[in-house]
């Protein structure tokens, strides 16, 4: 059936738990942001002409390569971090996740990125306000904000 066999549960639970310590989706920061948790910061790692373009309500921008120069400044210590950049196509967030990471901050990747908040209906900001763009129903359940897994 597969070329390679299942892992055996015990590597199995290890490696998605280790994934989902890393990483977080967009439904779950939008619940955050929600939430209001005053030690959550949500960066923006892309360009300046990305976040004119568009941003998360709430969010910071600091583009991957000022992190280590900046983040002591746009960051509170003692903040959990979570990075986002354009979408699945782009290993942007990562490569600002592992910044953070090397200066000793706890960090999460957002998955699906700028793209699939978007595509999700949530709020973004922009030069006219806030915005919400049509829900794509391939990413999306059309009756709620969340996929209920």
């Amino acid at each position: 059936m597969f070329s390679v066999p299942p892992a055996d549960p015990a590597t199995a639970t290890a490696h998605f738990l280790a994934r989902l310590s890393l990483e977080t989706d967009v439904s779950d920061v939008h619940a955050a942001l929600e939430a209001g948790p005053p030690d959550l910061v949500v960066v923006d790692s892309r360009g300046a002409a990305a976040w004119r373009q568009g941003h998360l309500p709430g969010a910071v921008h600091l583009p991957t390569d000022e992190i280590a120069a900046r983040a002591a400044d746009v960051v509170p210590p003692g903040s959990t971090v979570v990075t986002y950049c354009w979408g699945p196509g782009c290993n942007g967030a990562t490569r600002a996740a592992l910044e953070f990471a090397r200066l000793g901050r706890p960090v999460k990747e957002m998955i699906g990125g700028f793209e699939y908040w978007a595509r999700e209906g949530l709020p973004v900001v922009t030069p006219a306000g806030i915005v919400r763009r049509r829900l794509d129903e391939l990413t999306a359940v059309t009756a709620t904000v969340t996929c209920d897994c």
